[in-house]
């Protein structure tokens, strides 16, 4: 955008990047025609974060864009500079940032995060896209009145080991990017079914943007499911490096949505897509695999009667609220590596809240040499309804 604007990059005091940006001084006021932006410099979730306060024409304080410093409900995690600063020094900053920059604005001031539920830049980020100063005073745990010493122990507590490509895209900031344009240009490359079987000989990774109600009838075997109906890119990330050269297969019409949202979290070897999507695999007459997956009636049946494994790929604090009582917790971020303690010669059943993640569970599975594998459609939801199994809360048994 930059680039074709010409606008400037604003970065907060501190940042260090090795192309041009305004680097903004703590309170300086960028002007927008009748309004300002002022810079309010709050570190904590990096040393330069910064939020930036709206003020309308009339210099009144309207809504403020808190970044990752203040979500809905949370606040940015402190942990993503190790090795250079400790999250106990990053969540002291925090602490200070919050009161001495956010809390003393106007209970009505308007409070825009830059992430939203789901998002792995907080412990547990609520579904609303905004809030107010005044709510967020009110409800927001990390907001309570408490001493630095408190808000340190209880921000710091329970935090998740953040994905790889946190790390992979924190220095794509700093370094800079290939033109979005160049990469979403290489990327919307249509390839013919021989194209696509000559990346796959080379140790291209497919990843099928389909549904997965869809994907699983038939995909290209070896197939990554990764849907456009949720979060998307974030677990395409999560589970592969982004510099993996990757070929996309996606309902046609799909393809660019496909595309640039890889592109958003830093894929820039998306070698192109197939053509006319998995139709033209089938006309072409090639080989498919199939997913199969089960309601939670079978599920029921096979716990109770078989000696079938179970894996539960929710994160864990899900697994530890409840769980099935034979399930074994397969959190879905860290399958690259536990696939390799699973037993291929033995039937899995694989389960996460609603169908979502455990698709890609499978789908992943079955890429890497675990093929007696079930998916189980609605999830713990629809089996938690059910009731007719043993469950088990790790929360209650530490309590």
């Amino acid at each position: 955008m930059a680039n074709k604007t010409g606008a400037k990059i604003v970065y907060g005091p501190t940042t260090q990047t090795n192309y041009p940006v305004h680097v903004a001084t703590d309170g300086e006021v960028l002007k927008l025609g009748n309004i300002n932006i002022k810079v309010l410099h709050t570190p904590g979730h990096t040393p330069e974060s910064s939020c930036f306060l709206l003020q309308d024409e009339n210099g009144k304080d309207h809504c403020v864009f808190t970044g990752d410093t203040l979500f809905v409900g949370d606040v940015g995690r402190p942990d993503l500079l190790d090795g250079v600063m400790t999250k106990e020094e990053l969540a002291g900053m925090m602490y200070d940032s919050l009161h001495n920059k956010l809390l003393p604005l106007a209970d009505e001031v308007t409070v825009y995060p830059a992430h939203g539920a789901g998002s792995a830049c907080g412990k547990n980020i609520g579904k609303e896209t905004f809030s107010t100063i005044g709510e967020q005073r009110q409800n927001n745990y990390a907001l309570q009145p408490m001493t630095k010493a408190q808000f340190i122990a209880v921000v710091t507590d329970g935090i998740q080991p953040a994905p790889a490509y946190f790390f992979k895209d924190a220095k794509l900031n700093k370094q800079g990017y290939a033109t979005f344009d160049d990469v979403l240009s290489k990327a919307l490359k249509p390839l013919t079914v021989a194209e696509l079987e000559a990346e796959l000989k080379s140790g291209t990774v497919i990843i099928d943007t389909r549904i997965s109600d869809v994907f699983e009838l038939g995909f290209i075997t070896g197939s990554l499911n990764f849907g456009l109906n949720g979060q998307y890119a974030i677990w395409a990330a999560t589970i592969l490096d982004i510099t993996t050269p990757v070929v996309l297969v996606a309902e046609p019409g799909k393809e660019q949505e496909s595309a640039e949202r890889l592109t958003r979290v830093g894929f820039d070897n998306i070698k192109g897509f197939l053509q006319g999507g998995f139709e033209a695999w089938l006309d072409a007459e090639k080989r498919y695999d199939m997913v199969i997956s089960i309601d939670d009636e079978e599920f029921e049946l096979d716990v109770k009667h078989t000696e079938v494994g179970v894996l539960d790929v929710r994160k864990p604090g899900e697994f530890n609220e409840l769980h099935v009582d034979k399930a074994q917790h397969f959190s879905l971020d860290k399958i690259v590596e536990n696939t390799k303690t699973l037993d291929p010669t033995k039937e899995y059943l694989v389960h996460c809240a609603g169908g979502y993640r455990s698709m890609i569970a499978v789908s992943y599975l079955k890429a890497h040499g675990i093929k007696n594998v079930k998916n189980v459609w609605g999830g713990f939801g629809k089996i938690k309804e059910r009731g007719g199994l043993n469950y088990v809360s790790t929360l209650a048994k530490a309590n």
